[in-house]
């Protein structure tokens, strides 16, 4: 049997403890792993469904670490060396194609790869944190595959960490009968907010798309979700943010008039080294969390696939598992960070090219704004 470990956060100094509730952020107090946390932590065993395909798509516009020397300054050595990446992809504004069209494309193809129609969809979630339309776009996507019988659709929002919280909620709606066959879609276009004039964050991010078809499964299935641990902490909040940035609109209500919001938001901020500290000490925990509710070990790990955030933060938590550099599964390089799009995005790569196969275990952990992370152990 080989594993898959697939991990969406990717930030924590100590493998062996966690922060303590009660402590101030950027601090640590010792505890056991396995114990209780007013941190939110969400975790349990095995959910039954299993995975049947998966799909991905991403804007045809490239932009290269060289072609940024232009916009800040930088240079394609810097920018490799400290994050791994050397381009991205984006979408235009003069394209008519928008993160909502990559969605349902990267839904369509997983569909395809399952052998599945979209009218045999029970349930589509879209983890987004930057949809087309400010209300959702899940509801377009699953039109878009034909997902238009007795099937219910509904963004979720928890920005890197979305497609494993998509995931598991899915996976909770199949194990408990509501529905048969899901898809979960991860989908960003981080590339609208951020700003093109700060060096560092613009190098970091990139838009595409990815989804898995989900089904439910008997318990005895040996393919499936077989394990989960998540958290939050919205202590940490201030550390990556998109913050709402209204401007003044007067309505000439009786009197005075009122002053209204027009609606708009800021550029996302990000404290990288915080972000870094926070990612390398918490993914080894929640990943052993996770793998302990499946009743497994790190050494029955074949694969690490994290959230592409940062080639640094990869290789510093592989380390602290002790997973070798051959089990890691990275698309870093040519898509930078996409968000809730990372994980599903390299794993259809990795699947399609053979390099994931049936039977493999994937172990995932996600992090990112909220602050939020989480952990989820798939066999393939």
């Amino acid at each position: 049997m080989k594993v898959l470990l697939v991990t969406l956060a990717s930030l924590f100094a100590s493998a062996s403890c966690l922060r303590h509730p009660a402590a101030p952020w950027g601090t640590t107090a010792p505890r056991t792993r396995t114990s209780t946390t007013a941190l939110g932590m969400a975790g349990g065993g095995r959910l039954n469904c299993r995975p049947l395909g998966t799909g991905s798509a991403a804007p045809a516009t490239i932009v290269t670490n060289s072609d940024l020397e232009s916009v800040v300054e930088t240079s394609d050595e810097w920018i490799a060396t400290r994050t791994g990446i050397s381009q991205r992809r984006i979408l235009t504004n003069d394209g008519g194609v928008g993160i909502s069209n990559l969605a349902a494309e990267a839904a369509a193809a997983a569909l395809a790869a399952s052998g599945l129609s979209g009218s045999e969809v029970d349930l589509v979630i879209v983890a987004t944190s930057s949809p087309d339309d400010l209300f959702g776009d899940a509801t377009s996507v699953a039109a878009a595959i034909g997902a238009t019988t007795n099937c219910v659709a509904f963004d979720l929002t928890a920005a890197c960490s979305g497609f494993l919280f998509a995931t598991v909620t899915a996976g909770q709606f199949l194990h408990n009968g509501g529905v048969k066959t899901a898809v979960v879609v991860g989908s960003d276009a981080l590339s609208r907010w951020v700003d093109w004039d700060d060096r560092n964050s613009c190098i970091l991010f990139g838009d595409g798309a990815g989804a898995i078809v989900l089904q439910a499964c008997e318990s005895g299935d040996a393919s499936g979700l077989l394990g989960y641990s998540m958290h939050s902490d919205g202590k940490g909040q201030p550390q990556l943010m998109c913050g709402y940035q209204g401007t003044d609109r007067m309505v000439a209500t009786p009197g005075d008039g009122t002053i209204m919001s027009k609606g708009a938001y800021n550029f996302m901020t990000m404290n990288g080294k915080e972000v870094y500290k926070f990612a390398t000490r918490e993914v080894p925990v929640v990943l052993e969390e996770a793998l302990e509710q499946a009743g497994m070990t790190v050494d029955q790990v074949d694969w690490l696939l994290l959230h592409q955030a940062n080639i640094r933060i990869i290789d510093t938590v592989a380390k602290r598992l002790k997973i070798p550099t051959e089990k890691i599964l990275t698309n870093l390089k040519d898509y930078g960070n996409t968000s809730a799009a990372s994980i599903p995005l390299a794993l259809d790569e990795a699947v399609r090219s053979g390099q994931v196969k049936k039977g493999d275990v994937i172990a995932c952990a996600g992090f990112g704004a909220g602050l939020s992370w989480g952990s989820a152990i798939f066999k393939m």
